[in-house]
């Protein structure tokens, strides 16, 4: 499936679950609707995946975790802040160098339109 579709699809499902909940959720609440409105659209959706760092020949199990990983090419990280900084996009590219992954979702659910709290970062 096309990078585009994807994204696509994801920010459909974002948009219905922001619609529904409002801001002002636990960041826990959003991610366990977005899997469900993502899987229900026919997608793969791994939820907290483990992300190692590999630095020469060390594997080190850091604890990293990517939110959600839809259709195993799109990172999204969901947020619950007043406004995105630095170190979330700085997360979200360190996220996809670490996985060599090409795009990621920044969505931020704590706005009062999710058009607002939207960030597409590329590798």
């Amino acid at each position: 499936m096309e990078l585009d579709t994807i994204t696509g699809k994801i920010l459909t499902a974002a948009f219905k679950v922001h619609s529904a909940l409002g801001p002002g959720l636990l960041e826990s609440s959003y991610q366990a609707c977005l899997k469900y409105e993502l899987q229900k659209a026919g997608l793969f959706v791994e939820t907290e995946k483990a992300l190692p760092l590999i630095y020469e020949e060390v594997k080190l199990d850091c604890g990293y975790r990517i939110d959600i990983l839809v259709e195993n090419q799109v990172i999204v990280e969901l947020k619950t802040v007043d406004h995105f900084t630095d170190v979330h996009i700085a997360q979200v590219l360190t996220y996809l160098k670490f996985s060599n992954k090409k795009i990621g979702l920044l969505l931020n659910f704590n706005t009062k339109s999710l058009k607002n709290g939207i960030k597409r970062i590329i590798l």
